[in-house]
C-alpha cells in the first residue's frame, strides 16, 4: 500500500518531528535517510528566501528557488512563498554547514513536494481517498493541499450532493477533509478532485432521520412551490412555501414522512432560526478506494448522482 504524504502541519508536532528538528544530530540523520520534517516559516526576506524555525533554537533556510514546485521554471508564483510565514513547512535537510557558533542548515520545500506529488501521480488512482487540508475559497471550487503543499481543487458541484452557492457554505480555510480522485493528468501533474462520494448515498444519509422529528436545516433554494431545506451535506427536503425566507437561512423544520422509493422527504418549517457556522462534516468513506457510487437508493424509481472511478 502506498503512503501518500500528509498536508503541510500534520507532522509539526508529532514526536518523530520535533525530535529530529530539535538537534543537528536528528537533522542530519534525516538528511541521510531522505525524510520530510516540518518547521515554522518564521519570515521572507526580501529575495524571497524563506527563515524556518526548527527547534531548540535552530533555524534553517530555504532558497527561494526550493521554497515551491514551479518558482525555479516560472509556473508558480511568488505568493506561494509568501503566504507560508507564519505557518507550517515541510522540507528535506540540504546541507548542514559549521558557520561559527550558529549551523548553516540549508533546506528544500521543493523537494518535498515532488516527492509527495510523484507518489500522487503514480498511485492516487481514481476513487482513491485521501486526507487533505483547506487552503483557498474561490466561487468556483475549493483548493485543497494533498500533501506537503501540493495543492488540488475541488469544484463546487463535487463539494456536496446539496447545491451551494458558494465553497464557504461547507468548508473554512485551514480545514481539514477528505477527497477522492477523480482523475489525473500526467502531462500537467495535476489531480481532479471530488468530495461529495465520501459524504454518504441517500439511504446513509437518511438513517438519522425519522417521521415526527424536528430537526435543523439550512434553506437552500427557493422555488414558487416550495423549499428546499438541507438537512444534511447530502441531503435535502422539500417543505411548503413560506414567504420571508431565503437562500442561506437557517429553520427548523418537522419531518412530515420519507419515502425511499421516491427519494422524497416532506418538511414542515417550525420556526427561523439565528445563523450558525456549518456544522461539522460526517464522513462515510474516510480511507481506501471507491470503485462505483450511487446515491440512490436501491428500487428508487428516481435517477440520482453516480460516479463510476475508472481504473487506469
Amino acid at each position: 500500500m502506498t503512503y501518500f504524504l500528509p498536508p503541510e502541519g500534520r507532522l509539526l508536532d508529532t514526536p518523530e518531528n520535533r525530535a529530529a528538528c530539535a538537534c543537528l544530530d536528528g537533522l542530519a540523520q534525516a538528511r541521510a535517510q531522505g525524510a520530510i520534517l516540518e518547521g515554522t516559516a518564521l519570515l521572507c526576506d526580501m529575495e524571497h528566501n524563506l527563515t524556518v524555525a526548527l527547534g531548540n533554537g535552530l533555524v534553517g533556510r530555504i532558497p527561494r528557488e526550493e521554497a515551491a514546485l514551479g518558482i525555479a521554471e516560472g509556473t508558480t508564483r511568488d505568493i506561494a512563498i509568501l503566504s507560508r510565514v507564519g505557518r507550517p513547512v515541510c522540507f528535506m535537510v540540504e546541507d548542514i554547514q559549521s558557520a561559527g557558533d550558529q549551523p548553516r542548515l540549508l533546506l528544500s520545500r521543493r523537494r518535498a513536494q515532488r516527492m509527495a506529488l510523484d507518489r500522487l501521480m503514480s498511485s492516487a488512482c481514481p476513487g482513491t481517498v485521501l486526507p487533505a487540508a483547506v487552503t483557498r475559497l474561490e466561487p468556483f471550487g475549493a483548493f485543497v493541499d494533498v500533501g506537503c503543499g501540493v495543492v488540488s481543487m475541488i469544484g463546487i458541484e463535487h463539494i456536496s450532493v446539496s447545491r451551494i452557492s458558494h465553497p464557504d457554505q461547507r468548508f473554512a480555510p485551514g480545514q481539514h477533509i477528505y477527497a477522492a480522485v477523480l482523475d489525473r493528468d500526467l502531462e500537467r501533474e495535476r489531480l481532479y478532485l471530488t468530495h461529495r462520494e465520501l459524504l454518504g448515498t441517500w439511504q446513509e444519509n437518511v438513517e438519522n432521520f425519522h417521521p415526527g422529528m424536528t430537526v435543523p436545516g439550512v434553506v437552500r433554494s427557493v422555488k414558487e412551490y416550495g423549499l428546499f431545506v438541507e438537512l444534511a451535506p447530502n441531503l435535502s427536503g422539500l417543505a411548503e412555501y413560506r414567504p420571508g425566507l431565503e437562500e442561506g437561512q437557517r429553520v427548523s423544520v418537522y419531518v412530515k414522512s420519507i419515502t425511499p422509493e421516491r427519494m422524497k422527504i416532506k418538511l414542515l418549517i417550525i420556526d427561523q432560526l439565528p445563523p450558525a457556522p456549518p456544522a461539522p462534516l460526517s464522513y462515510a468513506v474516510r480511507e481506501g478506494r471507491l470503485t462505483h457510487w450511487r446515491y440512490a437508493p436501491p428500487g428508487c424509481t428516481k435517477v440520482g448522482a453516480e460516479t463510476v472511478f475508472l481504473d487506469w
